[in-house]
């Protein structure tokens, strides 16, 4: 391995601001790991609707500020702090995530609890490793969530997003039929074009009839909210009495409305879905088998489009440009990519 530097560039967060995000780049000691953990010299990390909320000091997670945000990354895992899966992990490639305090991964340096990590093979390129945790099992666990429940049909808004696509892709491979919202024409187009086959227009005025129409044709008894607000209401009201409702994003930052009564009298469901205490409920076994087949479909069901990647002298530009078109594919924080 070759000897590390003393310091590093990374992205801080100093404050949180509801309605902005100011961020901005530091040099600061390469950070050494403890036992159980890794170093991990980041090739490349995505930006997520996570990290935008979480900048927003609106996620599940909120750490003490001033901190390096970010919550995954692929990477080279270059030091060990010891313990038999750290010492195990060194000198591999690795998808990781960011621990629930302390700093994350839009820095060039970043430790890591090595049960965070899941070595990636040699056929998995950078780009892919950085986008193949947050979106991927989140797609795998509600799929895995609506097949427990023995659902036939689904529903899913924000579906021109890198997560909705590949539910759309994840559910046809199992067998499940997939009902996707978008607000644009384009997003439509795009979507038939991966193969998806009902698609719908939120701002058409029709939506509400044809939405309540095929989810009976179909028999879609479960739906994936990604939005919140009315959204979750125009979902519920769609379906048929006794289904669910899984909200699992808020990109409309608004709480979700819906009514007692379509709760009550229909004997509808709603209730949130967050990966990491469902991550936590997998085995490490369970996990590792999980690891491989999440590789295995990353170019295919799970392939993540990049439509962008900054510096991270650049990571205030790279999260304004995925905040303005995030249903046009992920933007990367590349501590290699020159300005």
């Amino acid at each position: 391995m070759p000897s590390l530097p003393e310091t590093m560039l990374a992205c801080e967060l100093r404050e949180y601001f509801r309605d902005r995000v100011e961020l901005t780049t530091i040099h600061k000691p390469v950070p050494a790991p403890r036992k159980g953990q890794v170093l991990v010299q980041i090739a490349a990390s995505s930006i997520n609707p996570s990290d935008l909320a979480f900048l927003r000091g609106i996620y599940g997670i909120k750490k003490k500020v001033p901190v390096t945000p970010g919550f995954e990354a692929c990477g080279l895992v270059v030091a060990s702090g010891g313990g038999f899966f750290a010492n195990a992990l060194k000198g591999k490639r690795v998808a990781c995530f960011a621990g629930a305090t302390g700093d994350g991964t839009w820095a060039e340096y970043m430790v890591a609890d090595a049960k965070s990590c899941l070595p990636i093979g040699k056929n998995i390129t950078d780009e892919q490793g950085a986008t193949a945790l947050v979106n991927p099992l989140t797609a795998w666990a509600l799929i895995k969530i609506a097949q427990e429940a023995g659902a036939k049909a689904l529903i899913q808004n924000a579906a021109a997003g890198a997560l909705g696509k590949m539910l759309d892709r994840l559910a046809r491979k199992s067998g499940l039929k997939m009902i996707n919202i978008v607000r644009r024409a384009e997003q439509a187009d795009a979507l038939k074009a991966i193969g998806a086959e009902h698609v719908l227009l939120s701002e058409d005025p029709r939506m509400d009839r044809e939405l309540m129409v095929l989810a009976k044709k179909l028999s879609a008894t479960m739906a994936f909210d990604a939005i919140g607000g009315d959204a979750t209401e125009k979902l519920a009201r769609a379906m048929p009495s006794r289904s669910r409702v899984i909200v699992y994003g808020g990109l409309s930052g608004e709480a979700c409305h819906i009514s007692q009564g379509v709760l009550i009298f229909r004997e509808l469901r709603a209730e949130g879905f967050w990966l990491s205490p469902w991550l936590e409920r997998q085995s490490s076994l369970g996990m590792l088998r999980l690891a491989g087949k999440i590789q295995d479909l990353l170019s295919g069901e799970l392939e993540t489009h990049i439509q962008a990647r900054y510096p991270v002298t650049e990571a205030q530009a790279a999260v304004d440009h995925y905040a303005k078109n995030m249903s046009a594919g992920k933007v990367l924080i590349v501590p290699g990519q020159k300005s």
